[in-house]
């Protein structure tokens, strides 16, 4: 698991002065889900994510997910990420993003979502 996500994760309890019971009943999942993402056992799941971010507006998805961005953040987003579903089942992601130069971009990271709901983060190679 990214160690960096799980301490955003730990980030978002300490803000809002929470122990892991009470944000695991919060954002409705186990107990011991938490525990176990916090530990490194578990990787958190897209439900998982979609729950915070539900739960907690402040929390940025692209914060929460990659580091990119604020938190708390200061502004509500009028446009919020929203997943939405396709008839065949499969999930597309939509989201407001800010307008890209293109003449300085390049990718660095790509995240995968599967369909259980886990993910998996790959950093793009550095030549």
């Amino acid at each position: 698991m990214d160690s960096q996500l799980a301490t955003r994760i730990k980030t978002v309890i300490e803000h809002f002065d929470l122990s892991v019971s009470s944000f695991a009943d919060k954002i409705g999942v186990q107990r011991s889900s938490i525990s176990h993402i916090l530990s490194g056992r578990n990787r958190p799941s897209l439900d998982f994510i979609m729950k915070v971010v539900r739960t907690y507006p402040e929390v940025n998805l692209y914060w929460l997910l990659l580091g990119k961005g604020a938190f708390p953040t200061t502004q509500k987003d009028d446009n919020p990420p929203t997943l939405n579903f396709s008839k065949e089942g499969e999930s597309v992601h939509t989201a407001h993003q800010p307008p890209i130069d293109s003449s300085n971009t390049e990718p660095i990271r790509m995240v995968v979502f599967y369909s259980d709901g886990t993910f998996e983060s790959f950093d793009a190679k550095k030549s």
